[in-house]
């Protein structure tokens, strides 16, 4: 099916994507998948690296696992966080790269 045949999004997809986007488009939260990338992290870690307290960063983990952007896994009393799956990974990667500052100017490059 060419991008022109696409079946049109339901009500319920639309709904699923416009809050999942929302939970990432919070800077904090764009930060901390950024930070993450492909690697896993506890959240002492990620609060430390965004400068955050770990109250914080375990409120924003929280709505990003509830959103099903990230998933989470318990070693003991540890809890680790990763980016749900590759594909999502890919479309943070997407989205840094298209939208980030540097990429935004349009004026022409000499």
């Amino acid at each position: 099916m060419s991008e022109e045949e696409q079946e049109p999004v339901s009500p319920e997809d639309a709904v699923l994507t416009a809050d999942a986007l929302k939970a990432m488009g919070h800077p904090l939260r764009w930060r901390i998948l950024c930070t993450l990338g492909a690697d896993e992290m506890m959240v002492g870690e990620l609060a430390t690296r965004t400068g955050t307290t770990q109250s914080n960063m375990s409120q924003h983990l929280d709505q990003l696992r509830n959103k099903r952007i990230l998933i989470s896994r318990k070693e003991g009393n540890r809890i680790y966080y990763r980016v749900r799956n590759e594909a999502l990974l890919e479309l943070i990667n997407n989205m840094r790269s298209v939208l980030c500052e540097a990429n935004l100017d349009d004026s022409p490059r000499s």
